[in-house]
């Protein structure tokens, strides 16, 4: 069964994920996801992806619950791992997020929904989140559960909110609705049709040379991960390379003023 849809908006390509009738995710999901996004990623046509959920009121519930329990009942056990079928493995959850935030092109995630613990650190690992003013749970509950969140969460929500907020999420297990969401910073926007509102963003990105989007996104995706003096030296280097693409010097041209107000 196919948990994963795409529809070209444009250069947007819509990567839609819906695992009826609970909408969370798993192992197969994850592999699903992770050709949809890598496909995208190598496709010259697709300037902007955007992620969201296929079933009304959910994005991506949360990891799925009885293949969590599967893995530490085997854990426990000490039972063998199974013997891998030939081929490549297939990418799990770790790679579909490493990816997402690696990945060249902007990813948005348009919340329409349930948006908790894996599901919500798949659209951590995005660059931009807008959600719907009316989602009811944006969180990481995994401590009710005797876990914690082991996807991201720990990592990349306090690059977001900031430690002292993301503690408080983590550790208690919090659930916040989407214009709370707002409010603390963990999404963008919040508006009544988060795809809509994500297909205007990513025609928006679309108009704009790749490259240049492509090296801001790195740059400060590292930005906090390395010293200034590394980062500014890597700015320089990649804003120089950018300066040479055709991309740049039409975006420029095109910027210039015109040349009577150049000369005041």
């Amino acid at each position: 069964m196919l948990l994963v849809s795409i529809e070209d908006r444009g250069a947007v390509r819509v990567i839609t994920y819906a695992n009826a009738p609970f909408g969370t995710m798993t192992a197969a999901g994850s592999a699903e996801m992770f050709g949809a996004v890598a496909t995208a990623s190598e496709d010259p046509s697709v300037r902007v992806i955007v992620i969201t959920g296929g079933i009304p009121g959910i994005f991506i519930r949360h990891y799925d619950v009885g293949e969590l329990s599967d893995a530490a009942d085997a854990i426990e056990r000490g039972a063998p791992r199974a013997p891998s079928p030939p081929g490549p493995r297939p990418p799990g959850f770790h790679a579909l997020t490493d990816m997402i935030a690696a990945v060249e092109k902007p990813v948005i995630a348009a919340i329409n929904g349930l948006c908790m613990g894996g599901g919500f650190e798949l659209s951590l690992a995005c660059d931009l989140r807008i959600a719907g003013n009316d989602v009811t749970a944006i969180g990481l509950p995994e401590t009710r559960l005797g876990i914690f969140p082991g996807g991201g969460g720990t990592q990349r929500l306090p690059r977001i909110i900031g430690e002292a907020r993301a503690l408080e999420m983590v550790l208690r297990g919090l659930t916040v609705t989407g214009p709370r969401a707002h409010e603390i910073g963990i999404v963008h926007e919040v508006v009544a049709d988060p795809l809509v509102r994500a297909l205007e963003i990513g025609a928006e990105l679309s108009s704009r040379g790749a490259e240049g989007l492509a090296s801001a996104k790195r740059l400060t995706r590292t930005a906090l991960d390395r010293p200034l003096a590394e980062g500014l030296a890597d700015e320089r280097k990649s804003f120089a390379a950018v300066m040479r693409t055709a991309s740049a010097r039409d975006g420029l041209r095109v910027g210039r003023p015109p040349a009577e107000i150049q000369k005041v």
